[in-house]
C-alpha cells in the first residue's frame, strides 16, 4: 500500500498532542494533587472545564475550516497549545491553574481529532475514512505514550520537567509535522466539494446559509445519538475502578481491565481497516452504538463473574474506538460535504459538553441509586442514541 504522506505526517502529530495536552492531565493528577495541594474534585473541575471550553469553540472552528483556513487553524492550535502546557509549570494557585486550562481547551478545539478529521474529510471526500482510521491507529497510542514518559520524568526531577518537556515535543516535533501535513493535504486536496461561495453575485444567491443544517431534524438525530453515547462512554469510563470495587473486584484486575480498553480501540481500528470493503458504513456504526450498550450490560454481572470484563473491555474498547472512526464518516455520509465544517463543529459542541458532564453525571447517578442505576440508566441512554442514529440514517436513505 502506497504511503500517504500528508496522512502519516498527521498521524505522528496528533499522537505527540494527544500526549501532551490530553493525557498530560490523568498523567499528572496524583503529582498535582500531593505537590499543590488542591483536592480531586478541584483539579479535575479544571479538566472538565477545559473540554467545557473546547466544545464551545468547535464551531468556530468548523467555520474556519470550511473557509478554508484548516491547516492555520490545526497548526495554531498546536503552537498555542504547546506554549500554554510548558508555562504550565509555573503555575502556584487554582484560579490561573484554571485559566490555563481554558486556554487549553480552546487549544485544544482547534487541533486535536475534531478539527483534523474536518480537514481530511473535506480534502479527501470519499476517501477519507481510510486517512481517519490511520491517524486514529497511531494516535490510540498517546496514552502510552504519555503515561510512562511522564511517570519517568517526575522520578527524574519534578512534574514541572514533564510540563516543560511536553510543551517542547508539542511545538517542537507535533508543529512541524502538522504544518507540512495540513499544507500537502490542502495541496493534494481530490475532494469535488466545491469551495466556499463568494459573497456577492448570483450564483452566491442560491446558496444554503451556513447554519441552514441546524434546521434539519436529521442533524438533530444525529446530534443527540453521538452525545448520549458520550455520555455513557464517559460515565463508565471515568468511574471504572471505584464501579468494579463497589462490585468486590479485585484492585489488580480492575486495574488490568482500564488499561486494556486503549489497546482494544486500536484493535478495533485495525479490523475495521481489515474489513471495510466487506461492511457498510451504516453497519459500522451500528455496532459502535449496540457494541457500548452490550458491554455495558455485562459490566452490570462482572461482580459476580469477573471473566465478563473481557467482554467488556473488548466490546467497550472496539466500539468507542470506532466511533473516533465513523463519526465524521457518516456525518459527511448523511448530512453532505456543504459547510462539513460547520456541521461538525456545531455537532462536537453537544457532544464534548455531553462528555465534559459524564464523571458529574456518573456521580449523581451513583448517588440516586448506586453504580447498578448508573449502570442501567447508560445502557438506556447508548440503546437511545442507537435509535437516534437509525432513525437519522433511515431519513437519509443510508441503511443500506
Amino acid at each position: 500500500m502506497r504511503l500517504d504522506k500528508p496522512i502519516a505526517l498527521l498521524a505522528v502529530a496528533e499522537t505527540i498532542v494527544w500526549a501532551g495536552l490530553y493525557y498530560i492531565f490523568p498523567a499528572l493528577l496524583v503529582h498535582w494533587e500531593a505537590d499543590l495541594g488542591w483536592s480531586k474534585t478541584e483539579l479535575t473541575g479544571a479538566f472538565t472545564a477545559s473540554i467545557a471550553m473546547s466544545a464551545l469553540c468547535s464551531p468556530i472552528v468548523g467555520n474556519l475550516v470550511d473557509r478554508g483556513h484548516g491547516a492555520t487553524v490545526l497548526s495554531g492550535g498546536t503552537l498555542i497549545g504547546g506554549i500554554l502546557i510548558a508555562l504550565l509549570s509555573l503555575v502556584d494557585s487554582l484560579p490561573v491553574f484554571y485559566a490555563f486550562w481554558c486556554g487549553l481547551g480552546m487549544a485544544m478545539s482547534a487541533c486535536l481529532y475534531e478539527p483534523c478529521f474536518m480537514l481530511v474529510t473535506r480534502t479527501r471526500g470519499v476517501s477519507a475514512k481510510r486517512g481517519i482510521t490511520l491517524i486514529t491507529l497511531a494516535a490510540g497510542f498517546a496514552g502510552t505514550v504519555s503515561f510512562p514518559s511522564a511517570h519517568a520524568l517526575v522520578a527524574l526531577a519534578d512534574w514541572h520537567l514533564a510540563v516543560q518537556v511536553a510543551g517542547a515535543a508539542v511545538c517542537l516535533v507535533a508543529l512541524p509535522l502538522m504544518i507540512a501535513g495540513t499544507r500537502e493535504l490542502e495541496r493534494t486536496r481530490t475532494t469535488h466539494v466545491p469551495p466556499p461561495a463568494a459573497s456577492s453575485g448570483a450564483h452566491a444567491a442560491v446558496q444554503p446559509k451556513k447554519s441552514a443544517f441546524l434546521a434539519n431534524p436529521t442533524f438533530w438525530l444525529l446530534a443527540i445519538g453521538f452525545s448520549l453515547m458520550a455520555i455513557s462512554h464517559g460515565v463508565v469510563i471515568n468511574h471504572l475502578l471505584p464501579l468494579l470495587k463497589e462490585r468486590g473486584v479485585d484492585a489488580a484486575i480492575a486495574v488490568a481491565a482500564a488499561s486494556m480498553i486503549g489497546p482494544m480501540q486500536v484493535l478495533g481500528r485495525v479490523v475495521m481497516m481489515a474489513v471495510e470493503r466487506y461492511i457498510s458504513n451504516f453497519v459500522a456504526m451500528c455496532y459502535c452504538f449496540l457494541a457500548v450498550s452490550v458491554a455495558c450490560v455485562l459490566l452490570i454481572g462482572a461482580g459476580s463473574w469477573p471473566i465478563l470484563l473481557v467482554g467488556f473491555v473488548f466490546l467497550q474498547g472496539s466500539g468507542y474506538g470506532l466511533t473516533s472512526i465513523m463519526k465524521p464518516v457518516v456525518t459527511r455520509e448523511i448530512m453532505g460535504e456543504m459547510n462539513f465544517g460547520s456541521i461538525a463543529g456545531a455537532m462536537a459542541l453537544p457532544y464534548l459538553a455531553c462528555f465534559a458532564a459524564a464523571p458529574f453525571l456518573g456521580s449523581l447517578f451513583w448517588e440516586i441509586g448506586g453504580y447498578d442505576f448508573a449502570l442501567e440508566v447508560v445502557v438506556g441512554t447508548s440503546i437511545i442514541g442507537f435509535f437516534c442514529y437509525l432513525r437519522a440514517a433511515m431519513r437519509a436513505g443510508k441503511t443500506a
